[in-house]
């Protein structure tokens, strides 16, 4: 230990990181990429790895590369569709991965348990991967609950010994939670332990991968996607098998969601403002908007049946809490008791 201590006056700077894409992924270190369902982030995974696997810059953005592993524990035949399209629309960067090291491990791995970490890591004996994606988390935690810290704990100390035993950089994939705002779903054990967190999100077709955390970099990148189908062949019945392409997009701005109690919260909220709205002078209020005060709004929130409630105390308590997200969102502003609508 003694032989570790370094004094203040030794220490200099690091301004060569090891990357594998630079300002995305460090190599060997841990992320997750995150997302609701169906919004692309296998398509988005293969098409990085790809990227890396053939040492080919990765949309603009440079890229160390070497050989990848992928674990596809869910997907079925869509992973093998996905890689097919990629064959077809790009078959150079599918040459230069092959020839460099790509592998695909087609099964379900339990990394929550005792025995398939080292499983992987014995298979991987004698190789030299930079990035190891495991593609799901759910489908990678056995009988463990991604809830609780105790099973995200196993969870992730097994993806530290794979990380330690083959060098790699981890990416795993993951779901959005019910509040996308709060990231990755399950224990928070996870977003303790990861260096760089990406999400996906998408307003109409376009797909945004923004970074969320970075441990060492700026969390400043965006990438814009669309997905672009790619015909495969016909099937025994005659109809067309497809898959698709990840193709870089402009960034667009997102939509604004809402949940059900804020949505009627803003129909109760356009209807008193319909029987009830005035304009308000001063450079507090709108010019251009009318406003109505907050305690007509709530009286239409009671009309619309805001609360499931009966009592006062729950309706009250309902009414605030979606006057308050709004407000949050941008999407109502309220000021000496009066509110208006922002953003249509």
């Amino acid at each position: 230990m003694a032989t570790k201590l370094r004094p203040l006056s030794s220490v200099r700077p690091v301004l060569n990181n090891k990357y594998l894409i630079k300002g995305w992924l460090d190599r060997g270190a841990f992320s997750v990429t995150y997302g609701e369902s169906n919004v692309g982030k296998t398509f988005f995974a293969l098409d990085l790895s790809l990227h890396i696997a053939a040492s080919h810059d990765w949309h603009g953005c440079k890229v160390d590369g070497g050989s990848v592993v992928y674990v596809a524990g869910e997907g079925g035949s869509g992973v093998l569709n996905r890689i097919e399209a990629v064959k077809r629309e790009h078959p150079d960067l599918i040459a230069a991965a092959s020839e460099n090291g790509f592998s695909l491990l087609p099964t379900v791995l339990d990394l929550c348990g005792i025995g398939d970490a080292g499983a992987l890591i014995e298979a991987l004996r004698g190789a030299v991967p930079v990035l190891i994606v495991v593609d799901t988390l759910a489908r990678a935690m056995g009988a463990g609950d991604e809830n609780t810290a105790t099973d995200m704990g196993a969870f992730v100390r097994n993806i530290d010994a794979i990380r330690e035993a083959t060098g790699a950089h981890v990416m795993v994939i993951h779901h959005s939670g019910k509040d996308a705002s709060k990231g990755a779903r399950g224990s928070s054990a996870l977003r303790g332990a990861v260096d760089t967190e990406i999400e996906l999100t998408r307003t109409d077709n376009v797909v945004m991968a923004e970074t969320r955390k970075q441990r060492d970099m700026p969390c400043d990148k965006v990438f814009a996607y669309t997905l672009r189908s790619v015909f495969l062949g016909n099937d025994v019945d005659g109809d067309a098998v497809t898959s698709a392409v990840v193709e870089q997009a402009e960034a667009v701005s997102k939509k604004i969601r809402v949940s059900g109690q804020q949505k009627i919260a803003l129909q109760a909220l356009a209807d008193a403002m319909a029987h009830h709205g005035e304009k308000k002078h001063g450079d507090m209020f709108p010019q251009t908007r009318q406003c109505v005060p907050l305690v007509v709004w709530r009286d239409y929130c009671d009309r619309h049946s805001l609360s499931g409630g009966e009592g006062e105390s729950t309706r009250r308590t309902a009414f605030h809490k979606a006057k308050n997200a709004l407000q949050e969102k941008g999407i109502v502003r309220v000021v000496d008791d009066f509110a208006w609508r922002c953003e249509e």
